[in-house]
């Protein structure tokens, strides 16, 4: 799936304003990249994604500790989550809490010690309004630099412009989230960098970063900057600016989907599964190959025995049929009766009935034998099923009637 991402301009909408973004067809690897006007940005394609860049000098974080018990995500809770918000963060905003937008970290938990993106809500609302003005509404709203997790190494990247150039720190200390300072060797003492930290420059100010800070640094282009923002986690669309509906997760399907299919980092599990899929496949042939020589084997001994039993038979088509038809035709000629007879049957009865009792009516049909005038209580008309299927028969009783015949052979 294709992405246009867009990073916000630190000035106000307005249809001056230039946003700077990067196109990408698969989610993996940038083909163009430039500055425009709204009106000017380019299409992110019919099933395209469309993510909003907030810069860091937008933000300030802040990290708080939910109370327990408040309910975290849900619709109905969104509006009492932002209240409680508001109260923990109240003291240590510069602003009025109502002139701001805040933004939780993704799989935040009550109870829990969690990060706050915080920015002006009129920004950032007037550039989402003016991007769908243009026909380019946002799906996300990403973080260009995001609080460092506890197993990750501390960030340092240099941005802006030569007339005002910053450098921006993640992780380089415990309660830190993205703290900036100017770019010199006084800010970076400022922000505890260790002196071996790598810096990344946005190539405005590359030149300018090594000359003050007296180091080498690593050039981060922009259009790589913005694609990896894209790839965090982080969603500023919460609360009254959440941005949702059905084809917005479609979308966000599909991307996860084919970031699955191509990324590099999910190489390891695409080929797990790979190997698994093989597994299973092999592993059910296998299974079918065994069942079909176990049956082919059951209907050659089957076969086999119709011949040894009935030699005359010279052409074997349905062996248990055949076998059946034999076997009656046996009967007929020796003038032994068969279990379905009526015979067996009432004799089957008989010795499963209780002593003394006798049917008021007796029918006999289609290999059924059928007691009428039977008043036996449940625990009675248990006890004679029980014993005729012992026997081999299949027994029920409707109402006062017994019905009786020879199971049926699997």
């Amino acid at each position: 799936m294709s992405l246009l991402i867009l990073q916000l301009p630190l000035t106000s909408s307005g249809p001056d304003g230039e946003y700077v973004y990067a196109l990408s067809p698969d989610g993996q690897a940038v083909t163009r990249h430039a500055a425009a006007n709204v009106t000017d940005l380019p299409e992110a394609g019919r099933a395209g994604e469309i993510v909003a860049v907030v810069p860091p000098q937008a933000l300030s974080w802040h990290r708080i500790t939910l109370p327990a018990g408040i309910a975290v995500g849900t619709r109905n809770a969104t509006g009492r989550l932002r209240s409680v918000v508001e109260g923990l963060l109240e003291e240590h905003l510069l602003d009025e809490p109502e002139l701001l937008h805040f933004a939780l970290q993704p799989g935040a938990r009550a109870g829990q010690s969690v990060w706050v993106a915080v920015c002006d809500r009129a920004w950032l609302r007037g550039h989402l309004q003016a991007l769908e003005a243009a026909g380019r509404s946002a799906d996300r709203i990403a973080v260009q630099m995001t609080p460092a997790a506890e197993d990750e190494a501390p960030r340092l990247w240099a941005v802006g412009t030569p007339e005002s150039a910053w450098l921006l720190a993640s992780g380089c200390s415990a309660d830190q989230g993205v703290a900036w300072a100017p770019l010199s060797s006084d800010g970076l003492a400022l922000l505890g960098a260790p002196d071996a930290l790598l810096v990344d420059a946005a190539p405005a100010v590359a030149g300018l970063a090594e000359q003050r800070l007296q180091r080498p640094v690593r050039l981060a282009g922009t259009a790589e900057r913005l694609l990896d923002a894209s790839r965090t986690s982080w969603d500023l669309a919460q609360f009254d600016l959440a941005l949702g509906g059905r084809s917005h997760a479609l979308r966000r399907l599909a991307s996860a989907s084919l970031a699955f299919v191509r990324a590099p980092q999910w190489r390891a599990a695409r080929w797990a599964l790979g190997v698994l899929v093989v597994a299973q496949l092999v592993g059910l042939n296998a299974w079918a190959w065994k069942e079909r020589q176990a049956l082919a084997a059951k209907q050659i001994a089957v076969r086999a025995s119709l011949l040894q039993t009935f030699p005359k038979v010279q052409l074997v088509v349905d062996a248990p049929v055949q076998m059946e038809r034999e076997v009656a035709q046996l009967r007929q000629r020796t003038g032994s009766l068969s279990a379905h007879a009526l015979e067996p049957l009432l004799a089957a009865a008989g010795q499963a009935l209780p002593a003394g009792l006798r049917p008021q009516a007796i029918e006999y049909s289609d290999q059924e034998l059928r007691l009428r005038g039977l008043t036996l209580d449940a625990a009675a008309q248990e006890h004679v099923r029980t014993q005729l299927a012992a026997q081999g028969y299949a027994a029920r009783f409707d109402g006062q009637s017994l019905l009786l015949r020879v199971k049926e052979q699997p």
